[in-house]
């Protein structure tokens, strides 16, 4: 199932956890969590974006690990995410968590991908105008066992 949705990333974040959670992700956003563009808590995470306006955000539920396809993307990075209640809510940090996005999952691990970064980063807050230049990010997630955070790929901002 791929499901895409267009969310407001206020305060450069777009925030996922379990229907549940009560994690604060405040405390999260330490130095290596800005760099890594990703502040994990046990059962929610936060992805930093590059811009403060809407991206594009695509979620998959997947029965197992997808195929590597790594070089699509500009950042890639991966942790683990308990989900008790089998219900992912996605959502802007400043949404109404009542009216956002919810997926059955399953517990476990989950991947998150972001592309058009250069563009986006580029165009600020112009990047929504249009689809073409919008930030993207897409979540993956699967059951497996739980594992440190890894960041697979690094994107850095291009000297100006």
């Amino acid at each position: 199932m791929l499901a895409e949705l267009n969310l407001f990333a206020d305060y450069r974040q777009i925030h996922m956890f379990d229907e549940r959670s009560s994690t604060d992700l405040g405390e999260a956003w330490t130095d290596q969590a800005a760099s890594d563009r990703l502040a994990i808590g046990a059962d929610a995470v936060a992805i930093g974006t590059e811009v403060s306006v809407n991206v594009l955000v695509g979620v998959e539920v997947l029965g197992s690990r997808p195929a590597d396809d790594d070089a699509k993307f500009d950042h890639v990075v991966e942790a683990s995410l308990r989900s008790d209640s089998g219900r992912l809510v996605v959502m802007g940090c400043t949404d109404y968590e009542p009216d956002a996005a919810r997926f059955a999952v399953p517990a476990g691990w989950l991947r998150v991908a972001k592309s058009n970064v250069d563009q986006a980063c580029a165009l600020g807050i112009d990047s929504d105008e249009v689809p073409e230049t919008m930030e993207r990010l897409r979540i993956q997630v699967w059951p497996a066992e739980p594992t440190p955070a890894v960041v697979v790929k690094q994107w850095s901002q291009p000297r100006a």
